[in-house]
Formats: structure tokens, sequence, C-alpha cells
């Protein structure tokens, strides 16, 4: 606690001592129970707030338990209001780059309680790493580490003889009142100005531990990236918006699983600069990905960090994967689902938060509306007519037979060739938003050919579907298409999942491209 603060600091410091057997760390957090006869209204974001029902609402006598635990329909809660809701902590989740305040608010007397997060160095999975805010309880969360979205490639996983300590924190808890009722909804621009305030401190001086460093124990790293692809641009373009960060060493795209250590993450401008300041001391890569553009970059010298230091790395340029020009594609590559087909929830599970909210997808129970949309068959995709935004299901899910078992899935992507390389290779570009428990398989012009062209084999415990969320991990494939395996005219491409003993298992597309053979002409 410093003095004349409106609040307190909290922080932890975890070891694991070299000779310590292995131990496996799933989840770090620091938990807060309100009073549940105080603290009624939630705030996330300033689209994202609502009053919350109680605790009781979701015992048996009061809520019908849904497909998770996690998620309750509301039959006889206290109060009326929230009659025919589900309630689900899971979709108030937020991006660790969104997530820096929320909090609850009394109305008597005005009070608000707020979990402020200045800093994500101490946050695993990167900056679009999904966690819990605050939920039902009510409880205010400060989550550091959790598999959340992920499955058990972020369980941090110690091993015999590795010594291992990490800081997690500090987080601010903040408290605001007001003194009248009428101005309690202030309490969360208050706590937003805080929030600011506690950013612009950071890294905080006061800490006593000598495993936090202070600012001048600390690096910078400043420098410019772009992007080269022949088939979009003869010139590099200014990787405008790139995600950039500074992870330890690892392969390529291995941030989004690494949970030991420590990243530091901005974004670019629009002329592809970056700055990153207050790094810790030690060995770290350059990690970035582009919006639009498939993949992962990593600048292939290790970044030494020491105390005091300011380095430029100048101009980086990235080259994403790319064989020949584009045939076709479906989505955006930015690694979510956001951008498909979203459908509107079963009217019996509403959140009334979500209903006309960007967010959508965070409605209960939209993989049922699959088999609602596809009564008879699956999705079929016709390029060049069909659209993406209103065509293409957000989710791959299997379909539930009357026999309450489940099938798997397999769309169609139509499109039609003139003139067809047959000795070329073309190139198929599956990325994907999330995988839980499933299986893709690809298959070219015979939905029955065994083996596949293509198979994944089994993926993924991101158990994005179930949560609520438009992704989890991101994978992507590149599949070598022979031209002896496409026809002049109307060509198929059979996507299926195959994994069929859970309705919540399935896949999640960021983006499809289809590249023809490489020209050799300018």
């Amino acid at each position: 606690m410093l003095r004349n603060s409106p609040g307190f600091y909290s922080y932890a410091v975890f070891e694991h001592l070299e000779e310590w057997p292995p131990f496996s760390l799933p989840q770090v957090r620091i938990v807060f129970k309100l009073r549940k006869d105080k603290f009624h209204y939630m705030a996330v974001a300033d689209n994202r707030q609502r009053f919350m029902p109680l605790p009781e609402d979701r015992l048996l006598d009061r809520g019908q338990p849904l497909a998770t635990p996690e998620a309750v329909l509301l039959v006889n809660p206290v109060e009326p209001e929230f009659k025919g809701e589900v309630d689900d902590k899971y979709q108030y989740s937020s991006e660790n780059k969104d997530l820096k305040v929320h909090g609850w608010i009394s109305l008597n007397p005005p009070v608000g309680f707020w979990q402020i997060t200045p800093s994500s160095e101490f946050r695993s999975g990167g900056p679009i790493k999904q966690n819990l805010t605050s939920h039902v309880g009510p409880y205010c969360l400060a989550m550091f580490l959790s598999a959340h979205y992920a499955g058990e490639d972020l369980v941090l996983k110690l091993n015999p003889g590795e010594p291992w300590k990490k800081v997690f924190g500090p987080v601010f808890l903040y408290l605001n009142s007001v003194s009248s009722e009428d101005n309690a909804f202030s309490l969360w621009e208050d706590a937003k100005d805080q929030m600011l305030r506690e950013t612009q401190n950071w890294p905080y001086s006061f800490p006593a531990s000598e495993d936090f460093p202070k600012p001048d124990q600390r690096g910078k790293v400043c420098g410019r990236l772009e992007v080269q692809d022949r088939y979009v641009s003869y010139e590099p373009i200014p990787a405008n918006g790139a995600y950039i960060g500074l992870a330890p060493l690892g392969d390529v795209g291995s941030w989004q699983r690494e949970c030991k250590g420590y990243q530091f993450w901005t974004r670019a401008d629009e002329d592809g600069n970056f700055t990153i300041d207050n790094i810790r001391t030690g060995e770290y890569n350059i990690c970035a990905w582009v919006p639009s553009f498939i993949g992962d970059y990593k600048y292939d010298v290790v970044v030494n960090i020491t105390e005091g230091c300011d380095i430029s790395l100048g101009d980086l340029r990235y080259e994403p994967l790319r064989n020949g020009p584009t045939l076709w594609e479906i989505g955006i590559p930015d690694r979510t689902a956001a951008e498909f087909y979203i459908p509107d929830p079963d009217p019996k599970y509403i959140n009334k938060l979500y209903v006309n909210h960007p967010d959508r997808y965070r409605q209960y129970g939209l993989w049922e509306r699959y088999a609602d949309l596809y009564p008879d068959g699956d999705l079929v995709f016709t390029v060049g007519i069909s659209d993406y935004k209103n065509d293409w299901f957000f989710a791959q899910v299997n379909r539930k037979k009357e026999d309450g078992t489940y099938q798997g899935t397999t769309w169609q992507i139509k499109f039609l060739l003139r003139d067809v390389d047959h000795t070329g290779t073309y190139t198929l570009r599956l990325a994907l938003a999330t995988a839980h428990l499933a299986e893709l398989q690809v298959r070219v012009n015979d939905p029955k050919s065994d083996p596949p062209l293509f198979t994944t084999g089994e993926i993924g415990h991101d158990n994005t579907i179930a949560r609520h969320g438009i992704h989890g991990l991101y994978r992507l494939y590149n599949i070598d298409v022979a031209g002896v395996e496409l026809v002049e005219g109307e060509n198929i491409i059979f996507p299926t999942q195959a994994m069929n003993t859970d309705p919540l298992q399935g896949i999640m597309y960021d983006y499809i491209r289809l590249e023809c053979p490489p020209t050799t002409s300018s």
C-alpha cells in the first residue's frame, strides 16, 4: 500500500528450485469475491457492462445446467428480469491486450472495486490470448496464467532439474466512490483514468523484491517492419498494425504457446515503425504477425537486452509464405473467425448484453444452430458466387443425429478453372483460428478418397466453441495439390471435420487460399 493511494498492489514471485521434482502449473490468478448484497453491476469494457444475476440463481432450484458446467439457464432467478437468460463466465472473457481494467459497482453505497493490470509482460500466450475477467459471484479475477482457449499447450510444465522463477504482477486493486448513487456509473470512467495513470507509471519503482527490475534496469528496442509479398506488391509494404513483440527463444510462432518467461508487445504504426520499452534483461526473439497476411515472422538474430540499452534494429522484412498468385481466397487472415457468418442464438438461450452487439459470437449454443441452418446437407460454398460473410458458418462442428449420436461434417468449396497446369503444383493454405479435439481432412474432387490428400491428425484442446470465443491457438497448414488432381471446369475441395463424439468438437477457420503454381514471368 502507498500513502494516499486509493487501493493496494499485489504480486507474487513463483520459484522452482533445480533440486525439486517436476511440477505442472495450469493456472495462476488472484481471486476476489465481493459482497453479493452490494456489488451488482459489472463492467469489463465500454460496451460490455450490465447488472448481473446473483450466485443463488445458478443453483439447481433456480437454474438449469446446460452443455458445460459453467453455463446455466436462469429459470427462476431471485430477480425476475434475468429469467430466460444464460449465465456463463466465459461470455465475459477478454484478450490480454484489452484486459487492463474491469470490476464491479455498488449502488448503495456508490463504490467501485476494480482490478487494473498495467502491463501484460508476465502474462502468457501473447496479446490476443483470452483470459477470464469478472463474473457472477460477484468475482473479480487477476489472471496471470491460464490454459483457457489453448489447452495443454499453455500448461506450465517444469522438468526435473529445471530451475525457474517468475514475477506475476504487480496489479492494482483500485477503489473509488461518489457521493450520489445517481453518479455511480461514472466510477467506470474514473477507473479507466486510473488505469491510464498506472500504465504510465509502469514499471513501478516501489516493489521491494530484487526480482522486479526498476525502470533504469530495463532496455528498449525500436525498428521498422515491412512485408514483401511479390504477388501483392512489387515494392515492400509497411506492416501497418502489425503485432510485434519480444518473447523467449523458440521456434517461429512459439510465443503463443510460451508460458515460462516474459513477453513484451506493441503494435506498429501505419508506416511499420515500432518501439518497445521497459524490457527485462535477457535474450529474446523478435516476433510478429501482420493482419491481412498469413503466418508468423521471427527475426533471425537473437536480441540481447541489457540494463539501459537502446537498440535500433533498422528495417526488418517479413516474407509470408507464398508459392504463386491467388486463385481464390475465403476470409481475412486476422487469426479470428469473426468475419464469417455468426447466427442469431436460439431465443431460449439469450444473454441480453450481446443482442445487437459486435461480439455476437459470445451467445450460448451457437454450435447447435448449424444443424438448424443446414438440416438436409452440409455447407456448400461456391467461389465467385457465395459471400463468406453470409455463407460460411463460423465453425465447422458436428451434426447431432436422431439417435443422439454425432456425425462429422464435410463442407464443399466449389470453384471453376478454365485452364489447369497439370504438371505444376497448386498450394492450398489453410489457416485455423482454433481447434478442439478435431481432425481436419482434405480431399479434392473425390469425397471418398482414402486416404485423404491431407489430414491434420487429432488437434486442439482450445475449447473455444464451448467458451463462446472466436479464436484460440493459430494453426497454419500448407497443402500441395498436384495439377493432375484438378480438372478444367468445376472442381470441389472437401474439408471434413472427422472427430464426432461430442457436440463441442470442431474448428474455426481464419483464412483459406488456393495458389497457382509459381509463375516464371515478372
